[in-house]
């Protein structure tokens, strides 16, 4: 099915249907699992990120981020955050990240369900694509670089989710290999070609541990 065929006015009929079971789940948890709704997709994944998503915020001078597809947005709750390379604790995130604002977006949690209008220096999306139906990748991608003015940052897991949605089906929708992400993505980029981006993808190794590899990068090194 090709992907031109939905948009962001216009999605998939599936696209509907599991967002909708995405605000069940924000509202009710993981009934599967037994997880409460406070647990569900709050927002966990992102910090492992956050020393990558750094890099890219000084060699590009970003201020802004908006974050697409941030779960509960717990990621941005005060917790102390180290930097080993500065020898510095920051008392959360943002102040990690050094930027002025950080916008959260996701479409299954009322607080942050407002489609964000504007521009902003970095668009994040952290554990977000693989839980989008495939037909719905090529607008969602293009929506990412509309609002990017200096970089993206985005990943996508390779495997199944432990998670179950309340249909029964798997929480990962799209379960596509590397070289499938990568060609996605490119296509998106040349969108905006003055656009910084790294995309990385999460998968697992023969003895079950997780590892992340750079699929597609154009980004370059923060100025010394």
């Amino acid at each position: 099915m090709s992907q031109a065929k939905y948009s962001r006015a216009a999605p998939s009929p599936r696209y509907r249907r599991l967002l909708e079971q995405y605000k069940h789940m924000h509202l009710h948890g993981e009934e599967h699992l037994g997880i409460p709704p406070e647990k569900t997709f709050p927002g966990k994944s992102l910090p492992k990120q956050a020393p990558s998503i750094k890099r890219m915020i000084k060699a590009t001078g970003a201020h802004t981020i908006l974050d697409y597809g941030c779960g509960k947005g717990q990621q941005y709750w005060p917790r102390r955050t180290g930097d080993p390379e500065e020898g510095v604790e920051y008392p959360d995130i943002k102040s990690y990240w050094g930027v002025q604002s950080i916008q959260c977006y996701d479409p299954g949690y009322p607080p942050f369900m407002q489609l964000p209008t504007g521009k902003f220096d970095g668009v994040i999306c952290t554990d977000v694509l693989e839980h989008c139906p495939e037909e719905d990748i090529g607008w969602i991608l293009a929506e990412l670089f509309s609002y990017a003015t200096k970089f993206i940052f985005a990943n996508a897991a390779t495997f199944p989710a432990h998670k179950r949605l309340p249909s029964g089906g798997n929480a990962h929708c799209t379960i596509r290999p590397a070289r499938w992400w990568e060609e996605q993505f490119l296509r998106a980029s040349r969108l905006k070609p003055g656009v910084a981006y790294e995309f990385r993808i999460t998968y697992l190794t023969k003895d079950n541990q997780l590892q992340d590899k750079t699929v597609a990068s154009n980004a370059v090194s923060a100025p010394q």
